[in-house]
């Protein structure tokens, strides 16, 4: 399955058996983050050959997130397979039992635990308390240089789905592109030799089907995308290929 990364998960119209998407990030309080650099600083890095952003986590809240999801389940009439996921980002340790209680127990969330933007805040310990059996998806999005430690404490605490990774952290901004490509393979190759029974997510420079290739050979079950959409023609090319596997 190809997951749709945010922003551009918040907009794909369709989700089915090859396609999911992820909206957010959402925080407990909604967040004006730095919307007023999105000129400043969202480009494309020739040097890197990816996009660069410092926006931060602009977002409308958890709130919101929640009646969104309410409002497409009550339009699943014919009770789909829900493949929409909730990116989920925890600023402070004292929002954790707050948005455990708020958030429904069978809306699909991944815990955004690494946003470059904002990682000073980023909460990492304690999360297991979102884990329950009627979620189908419960993810934990790492980031590019996550140690194995902290990937071992999050398999501890219960996780067994990981998203790998969220953009690599520079001075001017999360970068993404093919750049993360060997950060995603070192993380992906690690969790699935140890723990075999997790569920991964590589993504990260997936722009053809042999980017999907490369990360499937290494053990990656699913893929994500996201800046790609930034070339409507390749990303068409892409999403046509994958569908007829």
């Amino acid at each position: 399955m190809i997951f749709i990364g945010p922003p551009f998960g918040n907009y794909f119209p369709f989700t089915n058996e090859k396609f999911a998407v992820i909206k957010g990030s959402y925080t407990l309080e909604p967040r004006e983050g730095l919307f007023k650099q999105i000129v400043k600083t969202l480009r494309y890095s020739s040097e890197h050959n990816g996009w660069i952003n410092k926006i931060g986590l602009r977002n409308p809240g958890i709130d919101f997130a929640i009646n969104n999801w309410m409002a497409e389940n009550k339009n699943n009439t014919k009770n789909k397979r829900n493949q929409v996921i909730y990116s989920i980002a925890i600023l402070n340790k004292n929002e954790i039992p707050k948005l455990v209680e708020k958030i429904p127990k069978t809306m699909n969330i991944e815990l955004n635990v690494s946003c470059p933007n904002a990682e000073k805040h980023m909460i990492t310990e304690g999360l297991g308390r979102f884990i329950c059996d009627s979620r189908e998806w419960c993810i934990i999005k790492l980031a590019p240089k996550s140690d194995e430690k902290l990937i071992d404490n999050f398999y501890k605490e219960g996780f067994r789905q990981f998203h790998c990774s969220n953009t690599l952290p520079t001075p001017t901004g999360g970068l993404s592109g093919p750049t993360l490509r060997p950060y995603t393979k070192n993380i992906v190759t690690y969790i699935k030799k140890k723990y075999p029974d997790t569920i991964v997510i590589a993504g990260g420079g997936t722009r053809t089907m042999s980017d999907i290739e490369e990360y499937r050979k290494i053990g990656a079950d699913h893929f994500a995308v996201s800046t790609v959409f930034f070339n409507p023609f390749r990303t068409s090319i892409l999403l046509q290929q994958y569908s007829k596997q």
